[in-house]
């Protein structure tokens, strides 16, 4: 999976992958009309990041112009299309907006540029512990944290006045509940996809164990693993989950308890902002805690999102890309994104500033801060202090796809057994030959 084997392919392997990846938005940006710089940022969609852009674009004067690229929406796809563009060496792609699993895969490949001097500063500047840790491979910086993600349990205070502090109290609860034919299920993100590697490594993580080597190398699978696996099928296989759990991803899971078909989500903070404008008049009654401790007396190690912004290799603009990528995370962009889009911020500052978007007239419901935008601030960052990230590979894509199809679904899962068929097939994975799939 070195840089000699990727970059060795032959003219036509390229061309085609080249030509498989291209995104005619992206190519007619790359070769704007007028003068100056263009610098290409690929990114997710993200509802307010354009007016990001325009304001970076003011800050650079003139000197180039950020040019957004919307990405696919689905996950994989965005990974494809600019794995398919960087293996070909394409020149046209600047900035790369990078989920956090992915950054180990593209600076091992060569084709994210390292950071250093006083862009390294900069991009690691009052940047939380967890969010840094996601941007860095084999001791160095090649991205900078853009936003985080983290998830949380949420409730009504009408149904559980009290929230559970470990998974053994809240399936407990689920259960009394369901015996007084109340809402009572759990739901989390139990579809076979990453959103259930997500739960179960936040399992692993928060029993002590280890999935695979903190250097990624090998695998691991300990009795922290295997205790996880067993607290997943206790969850899944005890009546109390929803019956579309096998289907639910993060926007499932926030429907159904919006509707009142669930007693305990977790999910991102991402549903505030939906409950907020769904449902304003129960808004009041919507609370949220840390996530349920796996084992009593120890915070959970939640598992962390987010997207990391990663310089191309083969930018032919670096010193503009760099500066381009450290405007579009600065605390004042991640402040507006996290009011806007509701991503949690990287830079800690930022969760206590309580300046309004506009700073000349006073906070209001049409000039919101963040107190009132991110009122779980404090949790959030409660949360993020005991996080855990995924596992740090270049082989993380594989190794997550064999994870997603051995978990589930997850009312099957036979701990030790289950355990034995991951450590074999995640070796497996580990030894990929490629990047791409």
């Amino acid at each position: 999976m070195g840089k000699k084997r990727l970059r060795g392919r032959s003219p036509a392997r390229a061309a085609a992958l080249l030509a498989a990846g291209l995104v005619t938005t992206g190519l007619v940006a790359g070769c704007g009309a007028g003068s100056g710089i263009k610098i290409n940022v690929y990114y997710s969609p993200e509802d307010n990041f354009q007016t990001v852009v325009d304001n970076c674009n003011k800050a650079a004067g003139g000197r180039y112009e950020i040019v957004y690229n919307k990405l696919q929406r689905g996950s994989d796809d965005q990974r494809i299309q600019m794995a398919r563009r960087l293996a070909a060496g394409d020149t046209s792609m600047d900035v790369l907006g990078l989920d956090v699993t992915w950054v180990s895969e593209f600076a091992e490949a060569g084709w994210a540029e390292e950071w250093t001097g006083a862009n390294k500063a900069a991009a690691s500047a009052g940047v939380l512990q967890g969010p840094m840790e996601t941007a860095t491979y084999k001791g160095k910086v090649y991205a900078a944290p853009k936003n985080t993600n983290i998830q949380l349990l949420w409730y009504d205070d009408r149904i559980t006045p009290n929230p559970p502090k470990t998974w053994d109290q809240m399936m407990q609860m689920s259960q009394q509940l369901k015996s007084q034919h109340k809402p009572y299920s759990i739901v989390f993100t139990g579809a076979q996809y990453e959103g259930l590697v997500v739960v179960y490594n936040t399992l692993v993580e928060s029993l002590g164990g280890h999935i695979l080597s903190d250097d990624g190398k090998s695998v691991v699978m300990d009795a922290g693993a295997v205790q996880a696996l067993q607290l997943l099928k206790q969850v899944s296989s005890s009546g109390i989950t929803d019956p579309s759990l096998t289907n639910q991803k993060e926007d499932d899971v926030r429907q159904t308890f919006q509707r009142g078909d669930a007693a305990f989500e977790l999910n991102w903070p991402f549903v505030y902002a939906s409950y907020a404008k769904e449902k304003p008049q129960d808004l009041p009654h919507f609370k949220w805690a840390v996530y349920p401790e796996a084992k009593a007396g120890t915070p959970a190690k939640t598992t962390i999102g987010g997207f990391d912004l990663a310089v191309s290799t083969f930018s032919p603009h670096k010193p503009q890309a760099f500066e381009a990528a450290l405007c579009l995370r600065s605390a004042e962009s991640q402040k507006y994104s996290a009011i806007n889009d509701g991503v949690p911020p990287t830079i800690e500052s930022v969760y206590h500033d309580d300046v309004p978007v506009d700073a000349a007239k006073p906070a209001s419901a049409d000039n919101p801060n963040m107190a009132m935008k991110y009122p779980m601030r404090d949790t959030i960052l409660n949360a993020l202090s005991t996080a855990a990230v995924r596992p740090l590979t270049p082989a993380y894509q594989n190794a997550a796809t064999v994870m997603a199809k051995i978990l589930s679904p997850p009312s099957d899962i036979d701990p030790q057994a289950t355990a034995d068929k991951l450590r074999q097939q995640l070796s497996d994975a580990l030894q990929s030959k490629g990047v791409i799939p």
